[in-house]
Protein backbone atom coordinates (compact mmCIF):
# COMPACT_ATOMS: atom_id res chain seq x y z
CA UNK A 1 0.00 0.00 0.00
CA UNK A 2 1.28 3.73 -0.63
CA UNK A 3 1.26 6.20 2.31
CA UNK A 4 -1.00 8.29 2.18
CA UNK A 5 -0.79 12.35 1.49
CA UNK A 6 0.18 14.52 3.75
CA UNK A 7 -1.49 17.86 3.84
CA UNK A 8 0.74 19.88 5.84
CA UNK A 9 -0.62 22.06 9.02
CA UNK A 10 0.88 24.86 9.94
CA UNK A 11 2.55 23.82 14.07
CA UNK A 12 -1.07 25.45 15.71
CA UNK A 13 -2.89 23.31 14.21
CA UNK A 14 -1.06 19.81 14.51
CA UNK A 15 -2.44 17.98 17.38
CA UNK A 16 0.12 14.92 18.57
CA UNK A 17 -2.64 12.27 18.89
CA UNK A 18 -2.23 8.92 20.77
CA UNK A 19 -4.43 5.70 18.92
CA UNK A 20 -4.53 3.00 21.44
CA UNK A 21 -5.17 -0.26 19.46
CA UNK A 22 -3.61 1.76 16.52
CA UNK A 23 -2.12 -1.58 14.54
CA UNK A 24 -6.20 -3.47 14.13
CA UNK A 25 -8.28 -2.99 11.67
CA UNK A 26 -10.20 0.36 12.87
CA UNK A 27 -6.83 1.17 14.32
CA UNK A 28 -4.79 1.26 11.10
CA UNK A 29 -7.00 3.33 8.89
CA UNK A 30 -7.92 6.23 11.67
CA UNK A 31 -4.08 6.80 11.77
CA UNK A 32 -3.82 6.71 8.01
CA UNK A 33 -6.54 9.75 8.16
CA UNK A 34 -5.05 11.56 11.06
CA UNK A 35 -2.01 11.36 9.29
CA UNK A 36 -3.35 12.46 5.95
CA UNK A 37 -4.76 15.67 8.46
CA UNK A 38 -1.50 16.71 8.66
CA UNK A 39 -1.36 15.29 12.54
CA UNK A 40 1.46 13.75 14.54
CA UNK A 41 0.29 9.87 15.08
CA UNK A 42 1.55 7.93 18.21
CA UNK A 43 0.26 4.15 17.30
CA UNK A 44 -0.08 1.91 20.79
CA UNK A 45 -0.65 -1.95 20.26
CA UNK A 46 0.18 -4.82 22.58
CA UNK A 47 0.18 -7.00 18.85
CA UNK A 48 -2.07 -9.03 20.71
CA UNK A 49 -4.80 -9.42 17.60
CA UNK A 50 -3.35 -6.37 15.99
CA UNK A 51 -0.83 -6.85 13.28
CA UNK A 52 2.12 -4.71 11.84
CA UNK A 53 1.42 -5.28 8.41
CA UNK A 54 -1.88 -3.11 9.06
CA UNK A 55 0.67 0.38 9.92
CA UNK A 56 3.99 -1.09 7.87
CA UNK A 57 2.86 1.31 5.09
CA UNK A 58 2.65 4.22 7.55
CA UNK A 59 6.22 2.88 9.62
CA UNK A 60 8.43 5.58 7.60
CA UNK A 61 6.15 8.48 7.78
CA UNK A 62 7.98 11.48 9.55
CA UNK A 63 4.97 11.96 12.09
CA UNK A 64 4.20 8.54 12.83
CA UNK A 65 5.37 6.59 16.03
CA UNK A 66 4.92 3.15 17.60
CA UNK A 67 5.08 1.77 20.78
CA UNK A 68 4.40 -1.93 21.70
CA UNK A 69 2.29 -1.76 25.03
CA UNK A 70 -0.32 -3.29 26.75
CA UNK A 71 -2.56 -0.34 28.06
CA UNK A 72 -3.74 -2.88 31.29
CA UNK A 73 -0.14 -1.27 32.40
CA UNK A 74 0.06 2.60 32.78
CA UNK A 75 0.91 4.43 30.20
CA UNK A 76 2.73 7.72 29.43
CA UNK A 77 3.20 10.16 26.80
CA UNK A 78 2.44 13.85 25.82
CA UNK A 79 -0.34 14.25 23.56
CA UNK A 80 -2.96 16.53 22.95
CA UNK A 81 -5.95 13.75 21.84
CA UNK A 82 -6.53 10.59 22.51
CA UNK A 83 -8.57 7.54 21.00
CA UNK A 84 -8.67 4.57 23.14
CA UNK A 85 -9.54 1.54 20.64
CA UNK A 86 -7.64 -1.13 22.68
CA UNK A 87 -9.72 -4.09 22.74
CA UNK A 88 -10.26 -7.02 20.54
CA UNK A 89 -13.47 -6.73 18.90
CA UNK A 90 -13.52 -10.62 17.41
CA UNK A 91 -15.63 -13.15 19.43
CA UNK A 92 -12.89 -15.59 18.73
CA UNK A 93 -10.45 -14.03 20.08
CA UNK A 94 -11.95 -12.14 22.67
CA UNK A 95 -13.33 -15.48 24.02
CA UNK A 96 -10.12 -16.97 23.71
CA UNK A 97 -8.69 -15.29 26.77
CA UNK A 98 -11.91 -13.70 28.34
CA UNK A 99 -9.73 -12.51 31.73
CA UNK A 100 -7.86 -10.62 29.76
CA UNK A 101 -10.74 -9.06 27.73
CA UNK A 102 -11.75 -7.68 30.85
CA UNK A 103 -8.56 -6.46 31.97
CA UNK A 104 -8.26 -4.71 28.74
CA UNK A 105 -11.53 -2.94 28.74
CA UNK A 106 -11.72 -1.85 32.50
CA UNK A 107 -8.12 -1.45 33.49
CA UNK A 108 -6.71 0.00 30.08
CA UNK A 109 -10.26 2.51 30.66
CA UNK A 110 -9.15 3.43 33.85
CA UNK A 111 -5.24 4.29 32.54
CA UNK A 112 -6.33 5.98 29.38
CA UNK A 113 -8.27 8.05 31.33
CA UNK A 114 -5.39 8.63 34.12
CA UNK A 115 -3.25 10.05 31.23
CA UNK A 116 -6.06 12.60 29.84
CA UNK A 117 -7.19 13.55 33.34
CA UNK A 118 -2.99 14.55 33.84
CA UNK A 119 -2.66 15.75 30.34
CA UNK A 120 -5.96 17.79 30.31
CA UNK A 121 -6.52 15.64 26.63
CA UNK A 122 -9.42 14.59 24.94
CA UNK A 123 -10.45 11.13 25.18
CA UNK A 124 -12.53 9.32 22.98
CA UNK A 125 -13.66 5.87 23.99
CA UNK A 126 -14.65 3.31 20.85
CA UNK A 127 -17.95 1.38 22.88
CA UNK A 128 -20.04 -1.03 20.79
CA UNK A 129 -23.36 -1.66 19.66
CA UNK A 130 -22.28 -5.02 22.16
CA UNK A 131 -23.70 -2.79 25.33
CA UNK A 132 -26.99 -3.69 23.46
CA UNK A 133 -26.75 -7.09 24.03
CA UNK A 134 -29.41 -8.53 22.83
CA UNK A 135 -32.44 -6.31 22.42
CA UNK A 136 -35.80 -6.04 22.47
CA UNK A 137 -35.75 -2.21 21.52
CA UNK A 138 -35.16 -2.11 17.51
CA UNK A 139 -33.75 -0.17 16.22
CA UNK A 140 -31.45 0.81 19.13
CA UNK A 141 -31.34 4.24 20.46
CA UNK A 142 -28.52 5.70 22.99
CA UNK A 143 -31.30 5.57 25.59
CA UNK A 144 -31.92 2.24 25.33
CA UNK A 145 -30.30 0.25 28.26
CA UNK A 146 -29.53 -3.01 26.71
CA UNK A 147 -30.38 -6.86 27.61
CA UNK A 148 -27.11 -7.69 28.59
CA UNK A 149 -25.86 -11.97 29.84
CA UNK A 150 -23.93 -10.56 32.71
CA UNK A 151 -22.54 -14.46 33.02
CA UNK A 152 -22.41 -15.73 29.12
CA UNK A 153 -19.81 -16.49 27.59
CA UNK A 154 -19.48 -13.15 25.77
CA UNK A 155 -20.29 -11.20 28.67
CA UNK A 156 -16.13 -10.42 28.92
CA UNK A 157 -16.78 -7.86 25.94
CA UNK A 158 -20.15 -6.80 26.16
CA UNK A 159 -19.91 -6.26 30.38
CA UNK A 160 -16.36 -5.20 29.56
CA UNK A 161 -17.63 -1.95 27.37
CA UNK A 162 -20.28 -1.34 29.36
CA UNK A 163 -17.85 -0.97 32.41
CA UNK A 164 -15.95 1.08 30.56
CA UNK A 165 -18.74 3.65 29.43
CA UNK A 166 -19.53 4.04 33.09
CA UNK A 167 -15.84 5.06 33.62
CA UNK A 168 -15.77 7.39 31.18
CA UNK A 169 -18.42 9.29 32.82
CA UNK A 170 -17.36 8.89 36.13
CA UNK A 171 -14.18 10.79 35.72
CA UNK A 172 -16.14 13.41 33.50
CA UNK A 173 -18.49 13.96 36.30
CA UNK A 174 -15.53 13.70 39.04
CA UNK A 175 -12.76 14.80 37.33
CA UNK A 176 -13.97 17.22 34.24
CA UNK A 177 -12.44 14.98 31.66
CA UNK A 178 -13.55 15.95 27.95
CA UNK A 179 -15.00 12.64 26.86
CA UNK A 180 -16.25 11.09 23.44
CA UNK A 181 -17.95 8.20 23.57
CA UNK A 182 -19.05 6.45 20.05
CA UNK A 183 -20.89 3.03 20.19
CA UNK A 184 -19.65 1.27 16.82
CA UNK A 185 -21.81 -1.02 15.26
CA UNK A 186 -20.80 -3.83 12.38
CA UNK A 187 -18.19 -2.31 10.76
CA UNK A 188 -16.16 -4.22 7.72
CA UNK A 189 -13.43 -3.27 5.27
CA UNK A 190 -10.08 -4.23 3.88
CA UNK A 191 -7.73 -5.40 6.96
CA UNK A 192 -10.17 -7.31 8.86
CA UNK A 193 -8.06 -9.90 10.13
CA UNK A 194 -8.85 -13.08 8.04
CA UNK A 195 -8.97 -15.83 10.90
CA UNK A 196 -11.14 -13.49 13.22
CA UNK A 197 -14.29 -15.50 13.26
CA UNK A 198 -16.42 -12.81 11.92
CA UNK A 199 -19.20 -12.94 9.39
CA UNK A 200 -17.53 -10.58 6.25
CA UNK A 201 -14.26 -11.57 6.68
CA UNK A 202 -15.60 -15.04 7.00
CA UNK A 203 -18.24 -15.44 4.15
CA UNK A 204 -15.28 -13.81 1.93
CA UNK A 205 -12.28 -15.84 2.75
CA UNK A 206 -14.87 -19.16 2.76
CA UNK A 207 -15.98 -18.11 -0.35
CA UNK A 208 -12.70 -17.36 -2.23
CA UNK A 209 -10.80 -20.57 -0.35
CA UNK A 210 -14.44 -22.95 -1.61
CA UNK A 211 -15.11 -23.57 1.56
CA UNK A 212 -18.58 -23.72 2.40
CA UNK A 213 -20.18 -21.25 3.54
CA UNK A 214 -20.86 -21.07 7.45
CA UNK A 215 -24.85 -19.92 8.50
CA UNK A 216 -25.22 -19.92 12.35
CA UNK A 217 -29.07 -20.75 13.21
CA UNK A 218 -31.70 -20.48 10.08
CA UNK A 219 -29.67 -17.07 8.72
CA UNK A 220 -32.54 -14.64 9.22
CA UNK A 221 -30.67 -12.96 11.60
CA UNK A 222 -30.04 -9.47 11.16
CA UNK A 223 -27.37 -6.88 10.83
CA UNK A 224 -26.01 -3.97 9.55
CA UNK A 225 -23.03 -3.50 7.74
CA UNK A 226 -20.79 -0.31 8.05
CA UNK A 227 -18.20 0.45 5.58
CA UNK A 228 -15.07 1.48 7.59
CA UNK A 229 -14.21 4.91 5.67
CA UNK A 230 -17.26 5.87 7.12
CA UNK A 231 -16.95 5.18 10.50
CA UNK A 232 -13.76 6.41 10.47
CA UNK A 233 -15.51 9.68 9.29
CA UNK A 234 -17.83 9.82 12.25
CA UNK A 235 -15.20 8.75 14.52
CA UNK A 236 -13.38 11.94 13.98
CA UNK A 237 -16.29 13.94 13.76
CA UNK A 238 -17.06 13.29 17.23
CA UNK A 239 -13.89 14.19 18.31
CA UNK A 240 -14.37 17.54 17.13
CA UNK A 241 -17.20 18.52 18.50
CA UNK A 242 -17.81 20.56 21.31
CA UNK A 243 -16.66 19.79 25.02
CA UNK A 244 -20.06 19.67 26.31
CA UNK A 245 -21.01 16.59 23.23
CA UNK A 246 -20.12 13.56 25.11
CA UNK A 247 -22.08 11.21 23.37
CA UNK A 248 -23.09 8.36 23.74
CA UNK A 249 -23.74 8.56 19.71
CA UNK A 250 -24.54 5.54 17.29
CA UNK A 251 -22.21 5.20 14.24
CA UNK A 252 -23.32 2.59 11.79
CA UNK A 253 -25.04 1.72 8.60
CA UNK A 254 -29.07 1.47 8.83
CA UNK A 255 -29.34 -1.03 6.22
CA UNK A 256 -30.72 -4.18 7.64
CA UNK A 257 -29.77 -7.15 5.76
CA UNK A 258 -29.58 -11.31 6.97
CA UNK A 259 -27.24 -14.05 6.99
CA UNK A 260 -28.72 -15.49 4.56
CA UNK A 261 -28.94 -12.61 2.24
CA UNK A 262 -25.12 -11.41 3.07
CA UNK A 263 -24.43 -15.32 1.96
CA UNK A 264 -25.82 -14.65 -1.86
CA UNK A 265 -24.63 -11.62 -2.46
CA UNK A 266 -21.07 -12.81 -1.35
CA UNK A 267 -21.69 -15.79 -3.45
CA UNK A 268 -22.64 -13.73 -6.60
CA UNK A 269 -20.01 -11.56 -5.93
CA UNK A 270 -17.17 -13.60 -5.83
CA UNK A 271 -18.48 -16.26 -8.41
CA UNK A 272 -17.84 -18.78 -5.75
CA UNK A 273 -19.55 -22.55 -6.08
CA UNK A 274 -19.19 -22.68 -2.30
CA UNK A 275 -22.03 -24.51 -0.38
CA UNK A 276 -24.03 -23.24 2.36
CA UNK A 277 -23.90 -25.27 5.56
CA UNK A 278 -25.80 -24.64 8.76
CA UNK A 279 -24.64 -24.73 12.48
CA UNK A 280 -26.71 -24.25 16.09
CA UNK A 281 -27.08 -20.49 16.88
CA UNK A 282 -24.32 -19.34 19.26
CA UNK A 283 -25.10 -18.57 22.62
CA UNK A 284 -26.68 -15.11 23.32
CA UNK A 285 -26.10 -14.33 19.91
CA UNK A 286 -28.35 -11.18 18.77
CA UNK A 287 -31.07 -11.76 16.65
CA UNK A 288 -31.44 -8.40 15.61
CA UNK A 289 -29.14 -5.34 15.23
CA UNK A 290 -29.55 -1.84 13.69
CA UNK A 291 -28.30 1.72 14.78
CA UNK A 292 -30.92 4.47 15.26
CA UNK A 293 -28.47 7.17 13.89
CA UNK A 294 -30.93 10.27 14.15
CA UNK A 295 -28.43 11.70 17.01
CA UNK A 296 -25.27 11.32 14.73
CA UNK A 297 -26.94 12.99 11.92
CA UNK A 298 -28.33 15.63 13.98
CA UNK A 299 -24.96 16.12 16.02
CA UNK A 300 -22.12 15.21 13.83
CA UNK A 301 -24.07 15.87 10.03
CA UNK A 302 -23.07 12.44 9.51
CA UNK A 303 -24.87 9.36 7.78
CA UNK A 304 -22.90 6.47 5.46
CA UNK A 305 -22.61 7.11 2.03
CA UNK A 306 -20.77 3.46 0.90
CA UNK A 307 -23.34 1.05 0.12
CA UNK A 308 -23.31 -2.98 1.17
CA UNK A 309 -22.03 -4.05 -2.58
CA UNK A 310 -19.80 -1.06 -3.00
CA UNK A 311 -17.73 -1.99 0.50
CA UNK A 312 -18.06 -5.75 0.08
CA UNK A 313 -16.09 -5.35 -3.91
CA UNK A 314 -12.79 -3.31 -1.65
CA UNK A 315 -13.24 -6.03 0.91
CA UNK A 316 -12.98 -9.08 -1.14
CA UNK A 317 -10.33 -7.63 -3.73
CA UNK A 318 -8.29 -6.55 -0.10
CA UNK A 319 -8.65 -10.73 0.49
CA UNK A 320 -7.95 -12.01 -2.76
CA UNK A 321 -4.93 -9.75 -3.03
CA UNK A 322 -4.05 -11.34 1.11
CA UNK A 323 -4.83 -14.73 0.44
CA UNK A 324 -2.47 -14.71 -2.78
CA UNK A 325 0.40 -14.27 -0.92
CA UNK A 326 1.77 -17.33 0.19
CA UNK A 327 2.59 -16.78 3.78
CA UNK A 328 -0.69 -15.53 4.13
CA UNK A 329 -2.06 -19.03 2.94
CA UNK A 330 -0.16 -20.83 5.36
CA UNK A 331 -0.87 -18.57 8.34
CA UNK A 332 -5.16 -19.39 7.33
CA UNK A 333 -7.06 -21.47 8.98
CA UNK A 334 -10.61 -23.26 8.56
CA UNK A 335 -12.84 -20.92 10.09
CA UNK A 336 -15.91 -23.13 8.68
CA UNK A 337 -16.61 -23.69 12.11
CA UNK A 338 -16.05 -20.54 14.10
CA UNK A 339 -17.94 -18.09 12.18
CA UNK A 340 -20.29 -15.50 14.25
CA UNK A 341 -22.73 -13.92 13.33
CA UNK A 342 -20.68 -10.42 13.60
CA UNK A 343 -19.05 -8.13 11.94
CA UNK A 344 -16.12 -5.61 13.48
CA UNK A 345 -17.08 -3.24 16.30
CA UNK A 346 -13.05 -1.67 16.64
CA UNK A 347 -9.55 -3.02 17.10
Amino acid sequence: MSRPDTRWVNGASRKRILVTGGAGFLGSHLCEQLLSEGHEVLCVDSYITGRRSNIAHLMEHPHFDTLRHDVINPLYAEVDEIYNLACSASPMHYRADPVQTTKTCVLGSINVLGLAKRLKAKVLQASTSEVYGDPVVHPQTEDYWGNVNPIGPRSCYDEGKRCAETLFFDYHRRHNVEIKLIRIFNTYGPRMHPNDGRVVSNFIVQALTGQPITIFGDGNQTRSFCYVDDLIRGMIRLMNTPADVTGPINVGNPNEFTMNQLASLVLEMTGSQSQIIRMPLPEDDPVQRRPDITLAGRTLDWAPTIELAEGLQRTIDYFDGLLSAPHEMLAYQDTSKTTFNAGAHHG
